[in-house]
């Protein structure tokens, strides 16, 4: 036996084997989702049909593999109670592939089993949709491309490097019609293939109830929430508010929401009651799909938010919602102010509901508000507010593992543990507003956002997940955003969890590109240029949609319908790259060469230089950037030395010496 395993192989042989291996490359893949029983029954039948290759034994007689195909199919429905939808389907025609492989007796078997296999590979797109996926399912192709030539063979057959290259000729071919088909050919709203039973999913995202210690598992989490992308300048971090659902109901345990769709003459009225000061600050988001759809608008924006693709709600708690699949991205457009006055008309019957409280809870809590009432009939609404952040500031721990609380939740909370999270802050903070008089409700959504370099999104994550409260201070101030967190740990409004709490550090690539260094070190900008190509491939390839389809055929045929002057730019293009290599940028002044290049230095960074802005001033703003020691010193030594070189006093002896040292400092800044 052992001579017969060690014999040269034959070209069968070699031909079933190549085949075996691209399903295997099919089948792979759809392990971590197969039932851990179809996983082994196709496993086992691999295993054995590479065995009776290499030992030339006969394939299994029918009356064999009829009973154990039938089984299989019962066990199917057993697992799923059906034989419809994607997951009893998927699994079927994984196990019926690994049966076909044993019962291959003529030339038109081997291109059942090769279809089979390509069938079977675009059910991989129904569980990632990735890049990564993409490469690997390529690669799968070229390995069947080259299987099925294989077969097409009489004589010698070429070696197996020369028949994936044929394959990866053939792939690229069909590349131009494939793109052609996918950007021109009209899109279809909606999966190819789906049950209702098989949207959803255990996804994680923002709920409608929160209650202490809810906020814990998103806080850990690196999934992104959504990607935003700012048409001009973008707010300070500290402004970056995205509301998301309003929580004013709350039972002792549990805050929840109240706010219901108004229509067009409650939208109407209601934007009528906002009034919006300051910088507007316009944007476009991507929400990735989630368990419920709440639009987290940038705080605070109007009501009329811009959602294409799907039917979009207001609420008269100024909340966004989205009526559609929860299982698909949602891009939307809207227009903030951070500077804002919110309902400050409301009467005293409307401000009622926001004063509620279940009796029978917190009695030391009640006492405590007792004493912030006085404060506020004696020295007004804001002291009372002071007074209350002042406690949590002089006295509190953010973390994410606080003590467990009983029934007297607010109580335990502001007299005993003082520790908690930020729904914690922000729930006791509303129920003693409330005690106190004063109207106050529970605004969830997120707070922050990191800024990729590389495409100018700023990506959220589930981490930035944040809780805050708003109370009513009087007509000419309205609903006034108050952040109890920001009290106890600033350092999370300014930056993010991980750089407050250690151990809400994330793992993998982001993880270590804190580690070495945030924005500056390579691991960083490598997780920032991956984030940027996910996000190219999500925007372009994922949501590509009739509506994006539309906008971009449009834009196509525009500049079709003209095109001297394209042909014209193109040309004089051309022309200017064709000179400006011939010269060798020989006529740059050096002096500006390292100062352009000094500046898209700092464009990396997130800092761009106005028109109008000199090298001292420049200094100041870089001065404020996180940056280790070394590398702020480079670049304030650069920018004082430019500013002597450019506009001091000439030096001839000198120049070059200092002009190679201005060169060291632009080094010493990368």
């Amino acid at each position: 036996m052992i001579a017969r395993l060690s014999a040269p192989l034959t070209r069968d042989k070699a031909d079933t084997l190549l085949l075996l291996l691209a399903a295997v490359m099919v089948l792979a893949p759809h392990f971590g989702h197969l039932p851990l029983w179809t996983s082994a029954t196709v496993c086992l039948t691999l295993a054995w049909r590479a065995a009776i290759t290499l030992r030339g034994s006969r394939l299994p007689p029918l009356w064999l593999l009829l009973p154990v195909s039938l089984l299989a199919m019962g066990g199917v429905y057993l697992n799923y109670r059906t034989l419809l939808g994607r997951e009893p389907g998927v699994t079927m025609l994984a196990l019926l592939l690994t049966f076909k492989l044993l019962e291959m007796h003529a030339r038109r078997d081997l291109f059942v089993v090769t279809f089979l296999c390509f069938f079977l590979l675009l059910t991989n797109f129904f569980y990632s949709q990735s890049i990564l996926t993409a490469l690997v399912m390529v690669a799968t192709i070229i390995v069947l491309l080259s299987a099925q030539a294989t077969f097409q063979f009489t004589g010698s057959v070429p070696p197996l490097a020369t028949r994936l290259k044929l394959a990866g000729r053939v792939f690229l071919l069909a590349t131009p019609l494939a793109l052609l088909l996918f950007f021109g050919f009209p899109r279809i709203q909606g999966p190819l293939w789906g049950m209702p039973g098989d949207a959803g999913g255990g996804k994680t995202g923002m709920s409608d109830t929160m209650s202490p210690g809810s906020m814990t598992n998103l806080a850990l989490s690196e999934e992104v929430a959504f990607r935003v992308r700012f048409s001009g300048a973008a707010p300070p971090q500290q402004q970056l508010y995205w509301r998301g659902p309003v929580l004013s109901d709350y039972d002792g345990r549990t805050w929840s929401r109240t706010g219901s769709a108004l229509d067009a003459a409650g939208r109407a009225q209601l934007r009528r009651q906002l009034l919006w000061r300051g910088t507007a600050y316009p944007y476009e988001a991507t929400l990735e799909p989630g368990r419920r759809q709440f639009l987290f608008m940038l705080e605070l924006s109007a009501p009329d938010a811009s959602v294409p693709e799907a039917r979009s709600a207001y609420t008269d708690e100024m909340e966004h919602l989205v009526q559609g699949p929860s299982d698909k991205r949602v891009r939307y457009r809207g227009v903030a102010h951070p500077e804002y006055i919110a309902q400050g008309g409301l009467t005293p019957q409307e401000l009622a509901h926001w004063l509620i409280l279940p009796p029978g809870f917190n009695p030391r809590t009640l006492r405590y508000a007792a004493q912030l009432q006085a404060l506020r009939a004696e020295r007004g609404d804001d002291a009372a507010v002071a007074a209350m952040l002042d406690y949590f500031r002089r006295s509190f721990e953010y973390t994410l593992q606080p003590s467990r609380l009983g029934r007297h939740a607010v109580d335990e909370f502001l007299f005993e543990t003082r520790q908690g999270f930020c729904e914690h802050f922000a729930g006791a903070f509303v129920y003693a507003m409330r005690a106190a008089g004063l109207p106050a409700r529970v605004v969830t959504g997120y707070q922050g956002g990191e800024r990729n370099p590389v495409d100018g999104y700023y990506t959220v994550r589930q981490s930035d997940a944040h809780a805050w409260t708003e109370v009513w201070l009087g007509r000419h101030r309205g609903w006034v955003r108050i952040d109890p967190t920001a009290a106890v740990a600033p350092e999370r409004i300014r930056s993010n969890l991980a750089q407050t709490l250690p151990e809400a550090a994330p793992f993998g690539l982001q993880g270590l590109a804190e580690l070495a260094g945030k924005q500056n070190s390579w691991l960083a900008q490598m997780r920032f240029g991956i984030s940027a190509v996910n996000n190219a491939w999500n925007q372009w390839i994922l949501d590509y949609n009739p509506n994006r389809q539309q906008h971009f055929l449009k834009e196509l045929a525009a500049a079709f319908d003209d095109w001297r002057l394209p042909a014209a730019l193109a040309l004089l293009g051309a022309l200017v790259v064709l000179l400006r290599r011939a010269r060798g940028e020989r006529g740059r002044d050096p002096l500006d060469a390292a100062y352009h290049a000094f500046c898209r230095l700092l464009a990396r960074h997130g800092l761009e230089k106005a028109p109008d802005e000199g090298p001292l001033s420049l200094s100041q703003r870089v001065r404020q950037l996180p940056l280790p020691p070394e590398k702020m010193a480079a670049m304030t030594g650069f920018l004082q030395l430019y500013g002597a070189l450019k506009y001091g006093a000439p030096q001839a002896p000198g120049t070059d010496n200092r002009l190679a040292r201005l060169n060291r400092l632009l080094k010493q800044s990368r």
